[in-house]
């Protein structure tokens, strides 16, 4: 397995039930075939630049080992999320 790290921005126009599924839905596709070393939920916070008309967004953090097989099926429901403004996956090589 190798680490990774994934930071994804939430937008802040839906309800804390939503945000607590999504966090928990992304979460559960980690943990299908890896483990999370450590997640952060930093909160809302004022994005440097306007995204689809959206000025605040929720940062999470995400540290986590799991093999290819699970970042692709990751990157592939974090493309296809309503709720996810932007995301990145890197290989974390510390």
């Amino acid at each position: 397995m190798r680490k990774y790290e994934i930071m994804y921005i939430i937008r802040t126009d839906i309800e804390e039930e939503v945000v607590t599924s999504t966090i928990e839905k992304f979460q559960n596709i980690i943990n299908n075939g890896g483990e999370i070393t450590k997640n952060n939920v930093m909160g809302k916070r004022k994005l440097a630049y306007e995204i689809n008309k959206f000025r605040d967004g929720i940062y999470v953090l995400v540290h986590f080992n799991a093999t290819p097989a699970v970042v692709v099926e990751l990157d592939r429901v974090l493309k296809i999320s309503d709720e996810i403004i932007r995301y990145m996956i890197v290989k974390d090589v510390a």
